[in-house]
């Protein structure tokens, strides 16, 4: 679960996660906030991860997977701290991993009312559709970040895992199908945040189609073999 200056919803969330999900681990991110994220994480009964500053999304989440692969586990699953990702659809992502390494809660596969409009919404369209193709299956969002990664991507991800931005969920995927692992989706609704503000508003929305479209073509051009290093023991 990364998280960056979320006090206000990341206690709350924490605390759904492990009722919802008895028996499961959360690890909390906490990427270099100012306010007091880490403490309520931990005081609703996360582990946390403190980075010293700020990373982004994506450096957060490696250093989640590298947690991940240090401490031996086999499965992990990214649940935004925000609280728009139910936890209740967990059990559908793990039940696919039997047939995939990573599989995304996708927003737009006939489940929830979640839409988007304008560039945004356009740039989505276009990247699934590119997406699929080298997924070698349909693929609604792959720009969503409630995803499970089982233990090829787990090792994968901890090495190789994007930070800059959009690269945690498109350039990842690439990334991910060019090591040869499967991706597959299952359909998940998406809640209002719980608190604070979107991080994005209507004028990075100008930009967004670029600047996904780039996260792809950088991923693409690079070597596969780049990638195989953290999945050649598995």
């Amino acid at each position: 679960m990364p998280a960056y200056n979320e006090e206000a919803s990341v206690g709350r969330t924490v605390t759904e996660v492990l009722s919802v999900l008895p028996g499961a681990h959360v690890l909390v991110v906490d990427d270099g906030s100012s306010d007091a994220t880490a403490a309520v994480a931990a005081a609703a009964g996360a582990r946390v991860l403190r980075l010293p500053f700020n990373l982004g999304v994506g450096g957060a989440m490696r250093a989640g997977f590298r947690y991940a692969v240090a401490n031996g586990y086999s499965v992990a699953v990214q649940i935004d701290a925000d609280g728009q990702h139910d936890p209740a659809g967990v059990p559908k992502l793990l039940e696919k991993l039997s047939e995939a390494d990573i599989v995304l809660g996708a927003r737009f596969a006939g489940e929830g009312d979640y839409h988007s409009t304008g560039p945004r919404w356009w740039a989505m369209k276009l990247l699934a559709s590119s997406l699929s193709k080298l997924a070698g299956t349909r693929l609604t969002d792959t720009t969503s970040g409630f995803r499970a990664s089982g233990p090829k991507a787990l090792r994968l991800f901890a090495e190789h895992y994007p930070a800059e931005y959009l690269g945690d969920t498109i350039e990842a995927l690439v990334i991910a199908l060019r090591a040869g692992c499967v991706v597959r989706q299952v359909p998940t609704a998406m809640r209002e945040r719980a608190a604070g503000v979107p991080s994005h508003n209507p004028f990075k929305s100008a930009v967004y189609l670029g600047r996904a479209m780039l996260a792809m073509v950088f991923a693409l051009v690079r070597p596969a073999s780049t990638f195989r290093t953290g999945v050649s023991e598995l």
